[in-house]
């Protein structure tokens, strides 16, 4: 019986330092935030004022837009 106990702690503390030693490399690519630069520059729409990529936008006049519907409707209202 003590043996069996010897094994399973020996087992446990194995696994546990295995995480332990292992969870500082997995968690440093995961919490790795974007830089800034990375991201495209967002544009607001006219019309309904929804934010998107300004490479998926329409532009008319240095207005955005986030669709063709939007565009050919014009610019929202002015109290958005």
């Amino acid at each position: 019986m003590l043996r069996l106990l010897f094994w399973i702690v020996v087992i446990f503390a194995a696994i546990w330092l295995w995480r332990k030693f292992k969870a500082p490399a997995a968690s440093n690519q995961s919490n790795r935030a974007p830089r800034e630069q990375d991201a495209p520059p967002m544009v607001r729409c006219a019309h309904c004022g929804v934010h998107l990529p300004r490479d998926r936008a329409l532009s008319v006049q240095q207005q955005w837009y986030c669709s063709q519907a939007h565009l050919e409707q014009g610019p929202g209202a002015s109290d958005r």
